[in-house]
């Protein structure tokens, strides 16, 4: 959550004895995501945003590259074969993340507009 969408509130040693949060903040931790177990918390829109347009890092996808093409033309190592499917799952599992930081992004702009 962004700093501006809450503020603590302190006692007299400074301890965080509670928060308050913006309307639309409080609308989201009560019912998109106490509901929906696909939408990401935690994450403002900016980061939310920044992880929906994130890539596989360049060196990733030029050895992920490499490895598919030879695979195509040649039988891979038992070790470039291991490699192949950890680079595979790293795509699959960041393009599960930026689907749900778009689906997160998709239900904020929803909650905004019923409000």
């Amino acid at each position: 959550m962004m700093s501006e969408q809450m503020r603590y509130i302190t006692n007299e040693q400074g301890e965080r004895i509670g928060v308050l949060l913006d309307l639309e903040t409080y609308h989201w931790l009560t019912h998109a995501a106490g509901v929906d177990t696909d939408c990401l918390i935690g994450l403002n829109r900016a980061e939310l945003q920044a992880l929906a347009e994130s890539m596989v890092a360049p060196a990733a996808q030029t050895r992920l590259d490499e490895l598919l093409a030879r695979h195509t033309e040649t039988k891979l190592g038992e070790a470039e074969l291991a490699e192949l499917d950890c680079l595979l799952a790293q795509v699959d599992n960041l393009t599960l993340l930026k689907t749900r930081a778009r689906y997160t992004l998709q239900s904020l702009e929803n909650l905004s507009q019923a409000s």
